[in-house]
């Protein structure tokens, strides 16, 4: 098995990945062309098939291909370029080895997000969140194999809950260090400002938008599921609703971002902040981790305007 991860530019790869995506586009001189995406539990790489001929067997997205390429840099990314594919045979490749996966103990994860809603002292709210992540079987088994993303940060299974409990802990930092916080307001907040995301992105091995990801996106479905189940809590303060659900809408901080409403109180500012803080490292440790092992330097990454390095020995 040849993982996306280690893939080196110039190197001619035989391999058998996951078809994500499949599309037909064409090129400036108007000549068809295949523009694939293809996945591993290591991570995902487009690949480009500019010469559809008889080597180009035939395949859809959602199979698995085995593909003759070469490894090609474009604009500081690694592609494919394709000279042949042909559906895999059942037995060539282990499904297991296309579903990337949090390193992290799962089990541990939850146990740890358990502890935090234990500790949750408002009746209201740690009600709420156990109605929404201990009770519901549904929403649990979603939320706990869900990733956080098609690919910026948490892109594997499990990422969903591994990001939630990291800006849960950071917020769980942050709060007695400030005046005027409620942090059983803010834990709550932070445990479930990406829950809209178990409809936002389609499990894997597609994990990609769905239908109503894409016309409602996750804030939106997130506060619809919160707010439907704060009604079924007999006397839950519509003062909390609110303050919960304006911490959930504004977690992305400014409008450009995606978020209806920026932050108007000290839990959705220190939410918002916790919540971009983990999602960037994290996409720094993903970028050191895929860098050479040979230097420390790791390579450019655009999203950080310049090439990222390894401080420790």
């Amino acid at each position: 098995m040849r993982y996306i991860e280690n893939l080196q530019e110039g190197e001619r790869v035989t391999a058998h990945y996951l078809c994500k995506k499949r599309e037909t586009l064409k090129t400036k001189s108007d000549k068809n062309y295949l523009r694939l995406t293809l996945v591993d539990r290591t991570g995902e790489i487009i690949a480009n098939v500019w010469s559809l001929n008889n080597a180009i067997q035939s395949f859809e997205s959602g199979d698995f291909i085995k593909v003759d390429a070469n490894v090609e840099n474009y604009k500081e990314q690694l592609q494919l370029n394709v000279r042949k594919i042909r559906k895999s045979s059942e037995g060539e490749y282990l499904p297991a080895d296309y579903i990337p996966t949090t390193e992290k103990d799962i089990d541990e994860i939850y146990k740890t997000i358990c502890s935090l809603i234990e500790s949750i002292d408002n009746k209201h709210l740690q009600t709420l969140l156990e109605a929404i992540l201990v009770h519901n079987q549904e929403i649990k088994a979603t939320f706990l194999a869900h990733s956080a993303g098609m690919r910026k940060h948490h892109s594997y299974m499990g990422g969903l809950a591994e990001h939630s409990l990291n800006v849960a802990q950071i917020c769980d930092f942050l709060a007695p260090r400030y005046k005027f916080v409620n942090r059983d307001l803010l834990i709550t907040a932070a445990l479930l400002h990406d829950i809209g995301k178990i409809y936002e992105l389609s499990p894997f091995p597609e994990n990609d938008y769905t239908d109503q990801g894409k016309l409602l996106g996750h804030i939106t479905m997130g506060a619809t599921l919160v707010s439907t189940e704060m009604a079924q809590i007999t006397g839950f303060p519509k003062e909390l609703q609110n303050l919960l659900l304006h911490c959930l809408l504004s977690h992305h901080g400014k409008l450009e971002y995606g978020s209806p409403i920026t932050p108007r109180t000290i839990e959705a500012f220190i939410l918002s902040h916790a919540d971009t803080l983990d999602a960037h490292t994290k996409q720094f440790e993903e970028h050191l981790s895929k860098g050479p092992a040979t230097t420390n330097w790791a390579g450019y990454n655009k999203d950080f305007g310049g090439d990222i390095r390894k401080s420790n020995p």
